[in-house]
């Protein structure tokens, strides 16, 4: 596995103390968006522009060391992307994010009946549901609403 420095030479960027704290962060919280990324950073760094940090963001991903995460409703979040084929389940209730694996592992997992002769490279598959300690508040909250009735 390389490292950070290493990832950031392997894309031709320089090796820089925001760069390796962004990615820091995210090792942490494989899951954030830009003002959680910046919060964690000026911990470890001190001052840090909230564009300074979309800067590091921007160009992390542009090179591919980073991966944006869309789910309909949510911030942007970003990961370190790992070059594996995954996907995400996210909670509706709380909200958490969490990596699975591809079912078939290989990029593009899922194949359009008509391509509308686009060559199709990823597919990008969001599972949405409660995670088990939401599940456990939807239940109890259930059953206090048919005590109630």
């Amino acid at each position: 596995m390389q490292s950070a420095e290493e990832k950031l030479r392997a894309a031709g960027l320089r090796v820089t103390r925001p760069r390796l704290a962004v990615l820091a962060e995210l090792a942490n919280q494989p899951h954030a968006d830009v003002e959680t990324i910046a919060s964690g950073v000026r911990v470890r760094l001190g001052t840090v522009s909230t564009q300074a940090i979309y800067d590091v963001v921007h160009a992390l991903t542009r090179v591919g060391i980073l991966r944006r995460v869309e789910p309909a409703g949510m911030r942007t979040l970003f990961e370190v992307e790992t070059g594996d084929n995954h996907h995400h389940l996210v909670c509706r209730g709380c909200g958490v994010i969490v990596d699975i694996a591809c079912a078939t592992g290989q990029a593009p997992c899922l194949e359009a009946d008509d391509d509308q002769n686009f060559r199709i490279d990823e597919a990008e598959v969001t599972f949405w549901g409660l995670c088990p300690a939401c599940r456990v508040v939807s239940t109890e909250t259930d059953n206090r609403m048919e005590q109630r009735r």
